[in-house]
């Protein structure tokens, strides 16, 4: 099975369209357009009747010590943990591609509603649901694709793993909030194939000269 898009190549930088957050001059960062990227795949194997797809970023401080200090930097070997940015599942069988902003075309504070989601898929909450939980304006339950929005002191470019899993069953009847874990927990012994593509993503004006620029133009 074969994954790809139209929104980034493999191991490329993804747009900021793509983004939560991207670069701003003045305030370090800013809200970004949050659309979810266009995916498309093929040679599915047999006996496939569902699919699931889940972003996740492996890059993550596992301290917020230094995470958006001032004069401060997040060290490149602090060690890293999980965050997860799209948890969908129960995709129909005969689904073959995903249009751009077809689950995302916008930020909704305090997040976007679930788990029903578009083509009777489910979607779960992503890790800004655990981010925001002390932030009065935007604590929330975060359903759906929330774009990548990294520390802007991280000396690391984070990547954005974006698996799809082929499965052997309709549903996974997942219910209510469920995260990232919950969802992989339960492909476990169902997955006929699966299929990967990563993008990275930094808001470190040092690391991307080029997002600077076009931000601030």
């Amino acid at each position: 099975m074969e994954l790809s898009s139209l929104s980034f190549s493999d191991h490329e930088s993804i747009p900021e369209r793509y983004a939560f957050g991207k670069i701003d001059a003045q305030s370090h960062v800013a809200l970004a357009d949050n659309f979810n990227p266009q995916f498309s795949w093929d040679d599915v194997p047999a006996g496939t009747q569902s699919f699931a797809l889940i972003c996740h970023d492996p890059d993550v401080p596992s301290r917020p010590d230094d995470v958006n200090q001032e004069g401060r930097e997040v060290p490149a070997d602090l060690a890293r943990v999980d965050f997860f940015h799209w948890v969908l599942v129960d995709l129909p069988a005969d689904l073959r591609e995903i249009d751009e902003g077809a689950f995302s075309n916008g930020i909704t504070p305090r997040g976007k509603g679930g788990p029903l989601a578009p083509m009777d898929a489910r979607q779960g909450i992503n890790s800004y649901s655990s981010w925001f939980a002390s932030d009065h304006d935007m604590s929330g339950e975060y359903f759906g694709y929330d774009g990548p929005c990294p520390p802007w002191n991280d000396a690391l470019v984070h990547r954005y793993i974006f698996t799809l899993y082929a499965l052997d069953v309709s549903s996974l009847n997942l219910q209510g909030a469920f995260t990232g874990e919950d969802a992989l927990r339960a492909i476990q012994k169902h997955v006929l194939a699966k299929a990967s593509l990563t993008g990275t993503y930094t808001l470190n004006p040092t690391l991307a000269p080029k997002q600077i620029g076009a931000t601030s133009a």
